[in-house]
């Protein structure tokens, strides 16, 4: 009983660890990518302001099916 309490405890403890680890080195990449993907969606929204043409070209080489 006491052993399986332990055991238990034991891997716990070694999943917050894991946890922790897992955060640390992935948060930092998420951060990172919100950036991008929040500069990019000003750059194309200047565009539809600016250069709707730009901004109908861009659209449509993104959404263009990809022929291989």
């Amino acid at each position: 009983m006491l052993k399986t309490i332990f055991t238990i405890g034991v891997v716990a403890l070694l999943g917050l660890f894991a946890l922790k680890l897992i955060g640390v080195l992935f948060f930092p990449l998420i951060g990172l990518a919100v950036k991008i993907l929040l500069i990019g969606a000003v750059v194309y929204g200047v565009m539809l302001v600016v250069a709707p043409g730009a901004a109908r070209r861009l659209r449509d080489k993104v959404n263009s099916p990809r022929t291989y």
